[in-house]
């Protein structure tokens, strides 16, 4: 919800604020170990089982903020570091996967180096949207002006607790990575679309004031019209880059226009769409139409006959078949089977949390991958 561009790429600091929801950790989540060891000969990283490069400039950027803040006795904050990650959705596909890895680690950076205080601007070096995800409930980044950006920081405006009815159903129409990773669309878009330009000095700063009155308030209507328009907005800018970017497909746009269908159809704005830089859709609804809609949705996007893979993920729900009125007052034709992968079902949460437990450790004693192969 609102997003725009950065003005320093190497710093990580945005044209713009800006405002996100944190899910909750129990349907969606990165989970990160991070071991630090006189023992170790080099560093290194794992990502979803996989070895990474250590040398990435963000992930750098990250540690070097991190050690700056070290309360460790000196020597060992030259000890090498072993980090081990994983997420339980998919990755670079528009679905934030940047955010949560990086607020995650940042998280237990902290927790390993003794790093009190905000640590937001550290997750910021290492993806812009993590310093939002460091924080749960509904997040404001500030811009800030300082140059080196000592006040781009994010604050949260409400806790999850704040607005418990708000639900969120995420369309996975594909997990495959997309083809423009967000950071060279979002360079790109800087450097060619004058109307990112427009955007950034005539609608964001307004619209952010807005939404997030509109998340104080509790007004879903206003919350849900800005979150469209803002998603419509910022694909526009996409097609207005050059060479363009094209994040969403066919069938994103056949979401789109049954959510705008379904919201005539009742008289009323039930339900809200953004897609990310991806083709994925998320939903915001309130809680007491979440079956309903999955009906809905069920109905003209019906899964695979006998798929192999979990269709409903995340929170139980027991959706309710759309009745014949309502089926008729809805424009809309019904989709062949298979055009979504998956749904999850999940709701804003309250950020990162410390795992006590060994079992959930991803590195064992000796600083390994557990079940790598």
């Amino acid at each position: 919800m609102v997003l725009g561009g950065k003005r320093d790429e190497s710093l990580i600091l945005p044209t713009n604020d800006s405002i996100s929801a944190t899910l909750d950790i129990d349907q969606l989540h990165a989970k990160t170990s991070v071991m630090i060891s006189l023992d170790f000969k080099e560093d290194h990283i794992w990502l979803n089982g996989r070895e990474q490069d250590i040398k990435n400039p963000r992930l750098q950027n990250c540690l070097k903020e991190i050690k700056k803040r070290s309360q460790l006795p000196g020597y060992m904050n030259d000890w090498k570091i072993h980090i081990c990650s994983k997420n339980n959705f998919p990755t670079a596909a528009g679905l934030a996967s940047s955010a949560a890895g990086y607020a995650c680690l940042a998280t237990a950076l902290a927790k390993l180096y003794k790093v009190e205080g905000d640590i937001s601007v550290i997750a910021r070096s290492g993806s812009g949207s993590a310093c939002r995800s460091i924080f749960g409930g509904f997040v404001r980044w500030h811009m800030g002006v300082d140059k080196n950006g000592a006040d781009s920081i994010a604050k949260q405006i409400v806790p999850a607790s704040h607005w418990p009815e708000m639900r969120i159903l995420i369309l996975v129409v594909t997990d495959e990575q997309k083809k423009i990773p967000s950071a060279i669309g979002m360079k790109r878009s800087m450097e060619t679309s004058q109307f990112l330009q427009y955007r950034i000095s005539h609608t964001v700063p307004e619209r952010t004031n807005k939404m997030q009155q509109a998340i104080i308030e509790k007004d879903f209507k206003t919350f849900a019209e800005l979150t469209m328009k803002d998603s419509n907005q910022m694909h526009a800018v996409c097609l207005d880059t050059y060479p363009p970017c094209v994040y969403m497909n066919n069938i994103s746009n056949s979401i789109m226009n049954l959510i705008h269908s379904y919201n005539d159809a009742v008289n009323d704005v039930k339900v809200a769409y953004t897609f990310d830089a991806g083709t994925n859709a998320t939903l915001y609804l309130l809680e007491k139409d979440v079956p309903t809609v999955m009906g809905v949705l069920n109905y003209f996007f019906p899964p695979v006959a006998n798929v192999a893979i979990e269709y409903k993920r995340g929170l139980p729900v027991e959706e309710i078949k759309p009745a014949k009125d309502l089926l008729e007052k809805l424009k809309f034709e019904k989709q062949p089977p298979g055009q979504l992968k998956y749904i999850i079902y999940t709701k804003v949460g309250d950020g990162p949390k410390y795992l006590d437990n060994p079992q959930d450790h991803l590195l064992d004693g000796q600083g390994n991958p557990i079940n790598f192969s």
